[in-house]
């Protein structure tokens, strides 16, 4: 018996995609290995840390539990798919320096993207988070050099 593959249709960073894959594959795996986009980190491998968030239809996912074979007729953006074509940051990246909200550097992308959908379900609900709410937002990425501090400044000065 032969493994199944499965053929899957998916954009990924506005680049329309047709793939095929055993249904068993991890969409860490797709995005690293099979597209050879490393921005993504691969941490915990237990949906613990964030390091590997990317956003599916604009919602953000720990890729590291999440099967590629579910990405079918879907959009992924992952941190590549943040910079614009004439390689401007985004808003969220460029608060990020600027706010020296980056240590190491390893929990970055994952953040970057969870606050990236944070930040345009606060811009379609209008509302104006406080601090507690921007940490409640971040409580699926973990910051082993304890930039917390920088971190919920930057999201602050995205959301006003």
């Amino acid at each position: 018996m032969g493994s199944k593959i499965t053929k899957v249709n998916f954009t990924i960073n506005g680049k329309p995609m047709e793939m095929e894959m055993p249904p068993s594959m991890l969409l860490i795996d797709l995005i690293r290995d099979g597209l050879g986009l490393k921005g993504t980190k691969p941490g915990c491998g237990e949906g613990e840390c964030g390091a590997c968030t990317v956003l599916v239809n604009g919602e953000p996912v720990n890729s590291c539990l999440y099967l590629a074979v579910n990405t079918d007729g879907k959009e992924i953006t992952t941190i590549e798919g943040l910079v614009s074509d004439n390689g401007e940051l985004d808003p969220v990246q460029e608060a990020m320096i600027q706010y020296g909200a980056i240590q190491c550097g390893f929990c970055t992308p994952g953040m970057v993207m969870t606050i990236k959908a944070f930040q345009e379900e606060c811009k379609k609900s209008g509302v104006i988070p406080d601090r507690d709410t921007i940490k409640k937002a971040l409580e699926g990425n973990l910051c082993r050099c304890t930039g917390y501090v920088k971190i919920v400044e930057a999201v602050g000065s995205l959301i006003k």
